[in-house]
C-alpha cells in the first residue's frame, strides 16, 4: 500500500513539475517576437509566441503602388508566415517540457 501512495506522490510531484515548466513557456512565449515576411521583405509582421500580431510594417512603394491585390495577399502571407513560425515554436517548447507526448490544450 504504501508504494502506492509513494508513486501517487511522485506523480503529484512530476504534475506540479510540469505545470511549472509549461507556465515559464507560456510567459517565454508571450514575450516572444517571431518575424514574418512577405514580397521580398515589403511586408514584415512580428508575432509573439501566442500568435499575436503586434506589429505589421508595409514599405512605402508596396503601399502606394496602387495595386490592392497585391497588397493584400502580401499582408496575408506575411501574417501566415509570422503565425506559422509562432506555431512551430509553441509546438517546440511543449515538445521539450512534455518529453514529445501529445498534450492538447496546454498552449
Amino acid at each position: 500500500m504504501s508504494g502506492t501512495f509513494g508513486d501517487m506522490g511522485n506523480l503529484l510531484k512530476q504534475a506540479q513539475e510540469m505545470h511549472k515548466q509549461i507556465e515559464k513557456a507560456r510567459e517565454e512565449l508571450r514575450k516572444a517576437s517571431i518575424e514574418g515576411s512577405a514580397g521580398g521583405g515589403a511586408v514584415k509582421v512580428v508575432v509573439n509566441g501566442e500568435g499575436m500580431l503586434t506589429r505589421l510594417t508595409i514599405q512605402r512603394e508596396l503601399a502606394s503602388s496602387g495595386d490592392a491585390g497585391l497588397l493584400e495577399a502580401s499582408v496575408l502571407a506575411a501574417v501566415r508566415d509570422g503565425l506559422t513560425k509562432a506555431a512551430t515554436m509553441r509546438e517546440e517548447r511543449l515538445s521539450r517540457i512534455s518529453g514529445g507526448l501529445s498534450l492538447p490544450g496546454l498552449f
